[in-house]
């Protein structure tokens, strides 16, 4: 039983990867900065790092989700019990990857823990804990990114004026077929260059001016990079105990064994399966420019460190998609069927979790 405690982590893992990893470079790629491979190699790099550094910074994290002041302390321990919490978690975050949503890991531990208490303990689950430990916090982390992001955009844009920085509108170069009839009279297509006036989110947007003697749009995307990888980087710190809560309950690995597995599970992932969140997270919720790119990466990658530094779990989902529908929001350009779906998404993790945790944990 102890070996399907383990794959069941990995699978859990590797999932979280496919589902998250991407999640703090999302902007980059969806801003024109970097290319999908480029922006995954980055997200790839500073994840593995950050899981590396859990031991570190993320130990109230395993606490909090080894299951203890939630169910008894001696299921904490059974392995059957702790198979059914990694497989419904991770089945749930493979769906959800699947179908293409930005799902939180955090939501499915926590459904999948309270389905398989409920199957295996009863009454003796505590409903209270969960209140006061995983539901404050995940409900406002979103709505604290929303906030904070379409409050900062505004301030960071009238910042960039008074420092004179102005964002260019762009010329767009190209070629088009165009039909055209010849003396003969017979219809051709011809190959003519065109030059066109376009919007920012038509083309690159460059940023004018100089920013304490650097080039205002190399400094910004200077920022932004170091942005994407701070968040990068507390994903890993923030979502790696989590999951190695369920390794080290059992216990099966010392700490630091344990993490290794998940940070290398979580990394490989990545990078097999990030593409289709990528897209979501990217292109599905908000057109951006890079300075609103950036904005929403700086919210969440302070949203989440803070988060982690206190033990709360929040989920890194939850924030920098909060974080984007903020950004949405003020420039008026939210897509708000992909928002719709995200949130419904986000409303049915848990009650997924539990019932399929709640089936592993019946058939154990």
């Amino acid at each position: 039983m102890i070996g399907i405690v383990a794959l069941a982590v990995v699978l859990l893992a590797s999932s979280n990867g496919a589902n998250d990893n991407f999640k703090g470079v999302a902007t980059l790629y969806g801003s024109d900065v970097l290319s999908y491979r480029s922006a995954l190699l980055l997200a790839s790099v500073a994840t593995l790092l950050g899981s590396l550094s859990a031991l570190a910074f993320g130990s109230a994290l395993m606490t909090s989700f080894s299951g203890k002041g939630l169910v008894p302390d001696a299921l904490t321990s059974d392995p059957h019990f702790l198979a059914a919490v990694g497989l419904g978690a991770a089945a749930t975050v493979l769906l959800a990857t699947r179908l293409g949503f930005p799902i939180s890991t955090t939501h499915a531990l926590v459904g999948a823990l309270v389905g398989a208490g409920v199957v295996r303990a009863g009454a003796d689950v505590s409903f209270a804990h969960i209140g006061s430990t995983f539901v404050v916090p995940l409900i406002g982390s979103p709505l604290l990114a929303s906030a904070l992001a379409s409050a900062q955009y505004p301030a960071f844009r009238s910042l960039r004026r008074t420092l004179g920085i102005e964002a260019d509108t762009c010329a767009c170069a190209g070629e088009e077929l165009v039909p055209i009839v010849t003396s003969r009279g017979e219809a051709v297509a011809a190959r003519v260059a065109t030059v066109a006036v376009g919007s920012k989110h038509e083309c690159t947007t460059r940023y004018e001016g100089r920013l304490v003697g650097v080039e205002a749009s190399t400094a910004l995307t200077a920022l932004h990079l170091v942005s994407a990888t701070a968040v990068s980087f507390a994903r890993g710190v923030n979502d790696s105990p989590k999951i190695a809560a369920l390794l080290l309950a059992a216990p099966m690995l010392a700490p630091r064994h344990g993490l290794v597995v998940i940070a290398l599970a979580m990394c490989v992932g990545g990078i097999l399966g990030a593409r289709r969140v990528a897209e979501t997270m990217s292109h599905g919720i908000t057109e951006m420019s890079p300075g609103q790119a950036f904005t929403g990466n700086l919210t969440t990658a302070l949203l989440v460190l803070f988060a982690s530094r206190l033990g709360l779990p929040v989920s890194t989902t939850h924030v920098s998609c909060g974080a984007l529908f903020g950004i949405g929001l003020v420039t008026r350009r939210a897509r708000w069927r992909t928002i719709g779906g995200i949130l419904t998404a986000w409303v049915t993790t848990l009650p997924v979790a539990a019932v399929l945790a709640g089936v592993f944990a019946a058939a154990s």
